[in-house]
């Protein structure tokens, strides 16, 4: 029996800590694309965290409206303009969030979400939603990088939507993200155990 390919294995190997697997439809358009498998793993572990985000924030807050599937899908999605810009897979560059944004709206997915693609690394734009904050906090968070600013508008908003005191929600919000950060290493040990090209 042949063994698994490398995009097989970023996209269902068990993982320290565990991860879960990205939504079907996912799978399947990083499978058509032929996506380098450390893009897989990326989108996993990114995807992962969010999930753990906004199940944090159900159980919290469970009177305020999020989109989980629409924050889920844009984890699981925000960076898959690298596809097209391989490059940025290794070095900093930004061609990949328009990229993607227009690969999935030619795929078949509508605006709201594969605005995610486009907004992830831009959370001060005008008109970002809570769930565009949460992708945002999704893609930094997973290997533990801690983005005061960020934060704060995630706080901001929890405490503008319950009338809550803005130090608690920072407490409740950073130990949060403290107890996700611990896995990091281990994130980006799954991470890196993936060729950047197919």
């Amino acid at each position: 029996m042949p063994l698994p390919d490398a995009l097989s294995q970023a996209l269902h190997a068990p993982a320290d800590p565990p991860l879960r697997s990205l939504p079907p439809p996912v799978a399947g358009l990083l499978r058509s694309l032929d996506a380098p498998p450390r893009l897989a793993a990326h989108l996993r572990a990114v995807h992962d965290v969010a999930v753990q985000l906004v199940e944090w924030l159900e159980h919290r807050h469970p009177r305020i409206a999020v989109d989980r599937a629409a924050v889920l899908f844009g984890a699981a999605t925000h960076d898959i303009g690298k596809t097209v810009h391989t490059a940025e897979l290794s070095e900093p560059g930004s061609a990949h969030e328009e990229a993607g944004r227009e690969l999935l709206l030619a795929h078949g997915f509508g605006p709201e979400l594969a605005r995610f693609a486009g907004t992830h690394a831009s959370w001060t734009a005008p008109g970002t939603t809570l769930e565009d904050l949460l992708v945002s906090t999704a893609d930094k968070v997973w290997k533990n990088k801690r983005l005061p600013e960020l934060e704060d508008l995630v706080i901001s908003r929890l405490a503008g939507a319950t009338g809550g005191q803005h130090w608690e929600e920072y407490l409740a919000l950073d130990d949060l993200l403290t107890r996700i950060g611990d896995g990091a290493d281990g994130r980006l040990a799954f991470q890196a155990s993936f060729p950047v090209h197919t």
